[in-house]
């Protein structure tokens, strides 16, 4: 956070709402872009990312100045997302390290058939974060996509240095493993479509 930041924090812990008007227009895009990517679903992230801002106003006199204010923000939207998800009672499953660059959030490119590329890429990359017990995706999302270290991430999920570690260890080999098996699936797929008269170039 720079220093004008950090003026408009102190104001909004003072009482300054229209601080906090600024606070929520600098962290929308960021926490709305988290809830999305834990919860998949454009209402629901919109929904989560309001109930982060009424809880973080709520909550701001507890916020401690010696902390990070993204970590503390991005950590209250994570656990209200992972209660979402629990009410849901989504199945989860388990989770190595590989290489992983496959599932990073794409770089948007400017012609149309660029664009149809990265929208499956994105929609393929959220399916992939979907098989992913709730705080495993959490720990990626906030180590991938915001750059958090170990530390941060155990402070923001309530988990030891090294829980991080393994939960970031053994999602990687899951995504990867479950990457490959679509890859394969969508080639087989590909191969049955084919007609008798189709030569493999086409």
């Amino acid at each position: 956070m720079n220093d004008n930041q950090a003026i408009w924090l102190a104001k909004a812990r003072a009482g300054d709402d229209q601080a906090f008007a600024y606070i929520v227009e600098t962290y929308q895009k960021p926490v709305f872009s988290l809830c999305y990517r834990m919860l998949g679903n454009a209402g629901d992230a919109e929904d989560a990312a309001q109930e982060t801002f009424l809880r973080a106003y709520k909550y701001l006199s507890r916020y401690d100045p010696e902390r990070s204010f993204a970590t503390w923000l991005l950590s209250i939207a994570s656990h209200y997302c992972i209660d979402q998800l629990r009410k849901r009672r989504l199945h989860t499953f388990s989770i190595d390290d590989e290489e992983h660059d496959w599932w990073q959030p794409p770089d948007p490119g400017p012609s149309p058939e660029i664009r149809m590329v990265t929208d499956e890429k994105q929609a393929q990359v959220q399916q992939l974060l979907e098989i992913l017990p709730k705080k495993d995706r959490a720990a990626v999302i906030l180590h991938y996509w915001y750059d958090h270290s170990y530390e941060e991430i155990a402070e923001a999920l309530s988990l030891s240095v090294s829980a991080v570690k393994s939960r970031l260890y053994r999602s990687r080999r899951a995504l990867a493993e479950h990457y490959q098996n679509v890859d394969v699936l969508m080639i087989e797929t590909k191969k049955s479509e084919r007609t008798p008269y189709e030569t493999p170039a086409f």
